[in-house]
C-alpha cells in the first residue's frame, strides 16, 4: 500500500480525494500543526497538500521514505528548496490546477477597478445612489486598452485567452519567449520589462516568488508606469513593495490596484492601503475554488503514480529539476 501523508482539510475536501484515490494507496491525514504530523510522516512515501504551514528541515528528516513533495498550490515559496535538495525529494506544484481559477479572478479585479465595483456597492447599500457626476468618478472600459502580462506560464497564458475577447491589445514579458507562431496563435507579443511598463494600461503579475521577483515592482517600476494604469497582483504579496505602492495610489503616479495577495498575510488592521478608494482587495482566494479541488488532487495521484512506475514526475519546480536528472543517471 503507498502511503500518502495529507494534511487536514473540510469534511468536503476530503471526500473529494478519497474519491480520486486510486486502488492501492493510502491517505495518511495529520495535523500540520500537531505534534503528531512528524510521526505520521515516518512511513509516509508522498506528501501531497499545501505547503501553507511550511516544509523544511524538520519534515524531511522526519520522512525518510519520501519520493516526492506533491503540492496542490501553484506556489512553493513556503517549502525549503535547499532542505528538499538535500534530502533528494523533488518539489511539484498542482500542474496548473487553478490556473482557470486565477485568470479568471486577475480579469475580475481588472474590471473591479476600472468599473469602481466595489465603491459603487458601499455606496449603494449606505442608501446613496449615483454619488457624484459622472466626470468626477469615472469609469473606464478595457476595450482597446493595452495589458502587459508579467509571467507568460499557465496563468498568464489563460490571461491573454480571456482579455481576448475583451479587445486589449496584449504584451507579455517573461524569461522564456514564445516562438512569433506561438505569439500568433496566442495573440500575444513580448515587450521589454520597462517597456511593457511604460506601455500599459493594466499591469497583471504572474510570476513565482523567488529573490529575483521579490520587490520588482516598486518606487522605479511604478514610475515608469502610466499615471492612468492599474496594477493586479494576483501571484504573490512580496513580488510588489507595498509602501511603494501606497506611495503611488496616493501621489497619483498609477491609477488603481487590485489585489489578492499582500506582503504578511493576514495583514494587521488599519493597513495603510485598507483607507484607499482606489484599492480593490480579496484575500488570497484567486486559486481555491471549488472547481478546482479536483484538479488539484488529480493531478497529484497522476504524479505519484507516474512515479511508482518508474516514470518522471511531472511539474517538478524548476530549482530541483536537476534531482531528476540525477536520478536518471544514478548507477
Amino acid at each position: 500500500m503507498i502511503k500518502i501523508l495529507t494534511p487536514q482539510q473540510p469534511a468536503p475536501v476530503m471526500e473529494i480525494a478519497r474519491e480520486l484515490l486510486p486502488p492501492g494507496m493510502e491517505l495518511v491525514v495529520a495535523d500540520p500543526t500537531a505534534p503528531g504530523f512528524y510521526d505520521a510522516a515516518a512511513d509516509a512515501e508522498y506528501y501531497l497538500g499545501s505547503p501553507r504551514f511550511g516544509i523544511g528541515n524538520e519534515f524531511f528528516r522526519s520522512a525518510p521514505k519520501l519520493k516526492l513533495v506533491q503540492l496542490t498550490s501553484a506556489g512553493y515559496d513556503r517549502v525549503d528548496l535547499e532542505a528538499a535538495r538535500k534530502a533528494r525529494v523533488p518539489v511539484a506544484n498542482n500542474g496548473g490546477a487553478n490556473s482557470v481559477a486565477v485568470s479568471e479572478h486577475a480579469v475580475m479585479l481588472m474590471l473591479a477597478v476600472h468599473k469602481k465595483l466595489v465603491w459603487h456597492h458601499l455606496n449603494v447599500v449606505a442608501g446613496t445612489w449615483r454619488t457624484s457626476d459622472f466626470a468626477a468618478n469615472r469609469t473606464y472600459e478595457l476595450e482597446g486598452k493595452t495589458l502587459g502580462i508579467v509571467g507568460l506560464g499557465n496563468i498568464g497564458k489563460k490571461v491573454a485567452r480571456r482579455v481576448r475577447g475583451f479587445d486589449m491589445d496584449i504584451r507579455y514579458f517573461d524569461i522564456v519567449r514564445l516562438s512569433e507562431d506561438q505569439e500568433d496563435a496566442l495573440g500575444v507579443r513580448f515587450a521589454l520589462f520597462t517597456e511593457l511598463l511604460r506601455t500599459s494600461d493594466v499591469v497583471t503579475l504572474h510570476v513565482p516568488l523567488t529573490d529575483v521577483t521579490r520587490g520588482m515592482i516598486s518606487t522605479r517600476e511604478l514610475a515608469m508606469m502610466k499615471r492612468s494604469a492599474i496594477l493586479i497582483n494576483t501571484c504573490r504579496g512580496p513580488v510588489v513593495d507595498e509602501n511603494a505602492l501606497h506611495h503611488a495610489l496616493t501621489s497619483g503616479t498609477i491609477a488603481g490596484a487590485g489585489l489578492d495577495v499582500m506582503v504578511e498575510e493576514p495583514p494587521k488592521k488599519n493597513h495603510p492601503l485598507f483607507s484607499l478608494p482606489n484599492v480593490t482587495l480579496t484575500p488570497h482566494s484567486a486559486g481555491p475554488t471549488w472547481d478546482n479541488w479536483a484538479k488539484a488532487y488529480r493531478n497529484g495521484f497522476d504524479n505519484i503514480q507516474r512515479i511508482h512506475t518508474g516514470q518522471a514526475p511531472l511539474w517538478v519546480v524548476p530549482e530541483l529539476r536537476a534531482l531528476l536528472e540525477e536520478k536518471r543517471t544514478a548507477p
